[in-house]
C-alpha cells in the first residue's frame, strides 16, 4: 500500500472545495491530499496530509523547472484556481465540486480543468485513492480511457476516473502524462461509479460535462452568496468565511461539522488529535447565529427541522453524526503515523459520552435569535424547547466536561453556568414575546439563582476577575462571552477587571490562549497547545463593546493576517504563528463574522 512519499505541506498550504456533502483540500502543488467521501463522516480515499507514505493523493502537476505557484478563489464562489508560474510558462488548475440537488445521486467528487496559459507545459497525473482511511486494498480496471477503482471487501464507493487525454494504470493507481499548448486545455472527472450511469457519461464528452456543471456550480455559489443581507465594512472576508461555513452544512440533512477533517494536531508530534466531522450542538447553533445575521435564512430553517427531531428525546446529545445517529466511538488508526508523525491518528469522538450542560444555551439562544429575525417558531417547537429547559433545571449544578471538553475531572465551570443561565432566559424571553404557556414562577427563579450563583461564586477577590471554575485563580477565554450574551453589561467595573486579567493571563498581542494547561493541568492531557482564534474574535469582539473602537479594529486586521493565502483559518495557531488544528475550523469563521458584524456596527455609530 505504499506509495510514492508526499512531502507533508504546511495546513496554510490548503484550500478547500466541496460539494455541500463532503470536502477535498488542494494544496498549492495541485495535490489533492486529504477527503472523505462520499460524506463528511465517510472514510477517506484520499489522506496522504496524515500519511505521507500510504495515504492517497490525487496529483497534477506541471514539469516546470523552479516554479512558484499561487491560489486564489474565483470571487463568490468555492471554485478554486492554483495557477504555477516559471520561466517555462505558467499552467493553472481549476478544481470544483459540481453543485448537485441533495436527491441526485452519484454526486461528482471532483473536476479538475488543466490549462497551459502561456508556453508549450507538460503535465503528470497521478490518481492514488486509498480506501478506508488507507486501510483497504483495491483493484483498478481501464476500459475505454475510464478508470474505475474498487475497494477489496470493504463496501464503500467505487470511483471512476474518466479525462480527455490518455489514462493509464501504474499498477493499481492512474496515470496520465500529456502536454498542452498554449491556451490548450484539458479535463479530468472523478466520481462515485454508478453503473446506472455508466452508459450515459460515455456518451456525453468530458469536455461537456464539465463545462456545464462548471457554469451551474459558478452561478450556485453566486446565487446563494446573493442571499446576503450584509453591506458594511469587511464584506468579503464575510463572504468568504460563510461560503466556508456553507461548505461544512450539508445539503441533505442542514446538520453542520465542526471541521471536515480529522487528526490535524493542535501540537507538532502531541497527542491532541481528534475526529471533528461530526455536529456539535454547540459548534452547529454558533454556525447558525452567524448565517441568521447575515440573512441565509434557509439553513437555519434546515437546521431548526434536523433539530426539532433531537429535541424529541429528553436529553440532547452533545454530538452526533450528521445524519443525526449517536455512535461516535473513537479508535485510533495505528497504521496511520499522522501529520509529521503526529499520533495517534483518532476517527470517532469520545466526548460524545460526555456531560456538558452549555449545549443547550447556545441552541436556544439560536432559536431566540430565529424566532426574532426570521419566522415564529410553532408551538408544537416550543413544546421540545420545555423539554430542553426540563433538562437544564435539572442539571445545571451538577459538574461537566465544559466547552473544552477535558479529559480530566469534571468541574463546575464558569462557561457551562453562564450557557445555562442563558437557556432559560432566551426560553422566558421567547414565551413572553409569543404569549406561549410556561411555569413562569419556577423558570424565573431558576434563572435568578443561576444568575447569583456566577455573579458571586464564580467571582475571585484576589484575581479580580470571574475565573474558569469555582475555587480557580485562571481565567479562561470562554468567560468573553459573558458580555457577547447580554449577561453583563461591557462597562461594568467587574467586566473591565475581567478584560485586564484576561490581558495578564491569556493575552500574547492579539492572540488568546483558551486557558492555560501548564498552570493547572486541568484538561488531562500532556502537553501544551497553541492560541485559540475563536477566542481571538471573542476578545476582538469584547474590546468593541467595551468602547476600545481603535484597539478593537486594529487587532481584527492584525488577526486576518494569520489567515492563510485564501482568508481560512484552523482551529489554534502554533508559537509561531503556523495553523495547527482541525482545518478549516467552524469555530473560528463563524467568531470572525461576529466580530467583524459587531466592529461595523460600533464605527458605524461613531
Amino acid at each position: 500500500m505504499q506509495h510514492q512519499h508526499r512531502p507533508y505541506l504546511p495546513i496554510a498550504n490548503y484550500g478547500i472545495i466541496g460539494n455541500l456533502r463532503t470536502v477535498a483540500l488542494v494544496s498549492m502543488s495541485g495535490s489533492i491530499d486529504f477527503m472523505s467521501f462520499p460524506r463528511f463522516d465517510s472514510p477517506t480515499v484520499f489522506t496522504a496530509l496524515l500519511d505521507a507514505n500510504r495515504g492517497g493523493y490525487f496529483s497534477i502537476e506541471p514539469q516546470m523547472a523552479e516554479l512558484q505557484t499561487k491560489q486564489l478563489y474565483l470571487p463568490g464562489t468555492a471554485v478554486l484556481i492554483t495557477r504555477f508560474f516559471s520561466e517555462d510558462g505558467i499552467a493553472e488548475i481549476t478544481d470544483y465540486m459540481p453543485l448537485t440537488p441533495h436527491d441526485e445521486q452519484p454526486p461528482a467528487a471532483i473536476v479538475r480543468k488543466i490549462k497551459a496559459i502561456r508556453g508549450k507545459i507538460t503535465f503528470k497525473m497521478h490518481c492514488v485513492p486509498r480506501f478506508n482511511y488507507a486501510a483497504a486494498e483495491h483493484t483498478s480496471t481501464l476500459h475505454d480511457n475510464e478508470i474505475v477503482f474498487t475497494p477489496v471487501n470493504n463496501g464503500h464507493v467505487e470511483l471512476r476516473l474518466m479525462a480527455d487525454v490518455n489514462l493509464e494504470l501504474k499498477g493499481n493507481d492512474g496515470y496520465a502524462e500529456f502536454t498542452l499548448d498554449e491556451l490548450q486545455m484539458a479535463h479530468v472527472v472523478l466520481e462515485a461509479a454508478d453503473t446506472n450511469l455508466q452508459e450515459t457519461r460515455k456518451t456525453a464528452h468530458v469536455k461537456d460535462y464539465v463545462a456545464g456543471s462548471y457554469h451551474k456550480t459558478v452561478n450556485g455559489w453566486r446565487k446563494w452568496l446573493s442571499k446576503c443581507n450584509y453591506k458594511g465594512r469587511y464584506a468579503e472576508l464575510i463572504f468568504r468565511s460563510a461560503i466556508t461555513l456553507k461548505l461544512m452544512t450539508s445539503i441533505e440533512f442542514g446538520s453542520v461539522v465542526a471541521a471536515p477533517t480529522f487528526g490535524i494536531p493542535e501540537t507538532l508530534g502531541g497527542n491532541r488529535n481528534w475526529d471533528y466531522r461530526f455536529t456539535w450542538i454547540r459548534d452547529a447553533a454558533f454556525t447558525m447565529y452567524a448565517f441568521l445575521a447575515l440573512g441565509f435564512y434557509d439553513e437555519a430553517t434546515q437546521f431548526m427541522e434536523w433539530i426539532s427531531s433531537l429535541c424529541r428525546d429528553t436529553d440532547l446529545n452533545l454530538l452526533y453524526e450528521i445524519d443525526g445517529k449517536k455512535d461516535g466511538e473513537e479508535k485510533e488508526l495505528d497504521h496511520l503515523e499522522g501529520y509529521k508523525k503526529s499520533k495517534p491518528v483518532r476517527i470517532g469522538n469520545a466526548a460524545a459520552n460526555q456531560l456538558q450542560t452549555d449545549i443547550y444555551g447556545e441552541l436556544i439562544d439560536t432559536i431566540y435569535i430565529y424566532n426574532k429575525l426570521h419566522k415564529p417558531i410553532t408551538y408544537e417547537f416550543w413544546t421540545l424547547i420545555e423539554k430542553q429547559i426540563s433538562c437544564v433545571i435539572r442539571d445545571w449544578k451538577l459538574p461537566d466536561h465544559g466547552i473544552w471538553e477535558i479529559r480530566g475531572e469534571k468541574r463546575e465551570f464558569l462557561h457551562s453556568r453562564l450557557m445555562c443561565w442563558v437557556a432559560i432566559d432566551r426560553a422566558i424571553k421567547i414565551a413572553d414575546d409569543r404569549s406561549f404557556p410556561y411555569p413562569q414562577a419556577e423558570w424565573q427563579q431558576v434563572r435568578d439563582e443561576i444568575y447569583k450563583d456566577i455573579y458571586h461564586n464564580f467571582w475571585n477577590d484576589e484575581v479580580q476577575a470571574w475565573v474558569q471554575h469555582k475555587e480557580s485563580k485562571h481565567v479562561d477565554a470562554s468567560v468573553l462571552l459573558m458580555p457577547l450574551t447580554h449577561y453583563i453589561a461591557p462597562l461594568e467595573p467587574r467586566w473591565l477587571a475581567t478584560m485586564t486579567a484576561i490581558e495578564k493571563q491569556l493575552k500574547l498581542d492579539v492572540l488568546i490562549y483558551r486557558y492555560r494547561n501548564n498552570v493547572e493541568k486541568i484538561d488531562g492531557l500532556e502537553g501544551e497547545e497553541g492560541t485559540f482564534n475563536m477566542c481571538s474574535f471573542w476578545y476582538i469582539e469584547a474590546l468593541a463593546k467595551s468602547g476600545r473602537i481603535e484597539e478593537a479594529v486594529e487587532n481584527f486586521e492584525k488577526m486576518i493576517g494569520y489567515a492563510n493565502h485564501l482568508g481560512l483559518f484552523s482551529e489554534e495557531l502554533s508559537s509561531k504563528g503556523e495553523l495547527l488544528g482541525n482545518f478549516p475550523q467552524a469555530f473560528t469563521h463563524l467568531s470572525l463574522i461576529s466580530a467583524a458584524l459587531e466592529l461595523n456596527k460600533q464605527l458605524e455609530r461613531l
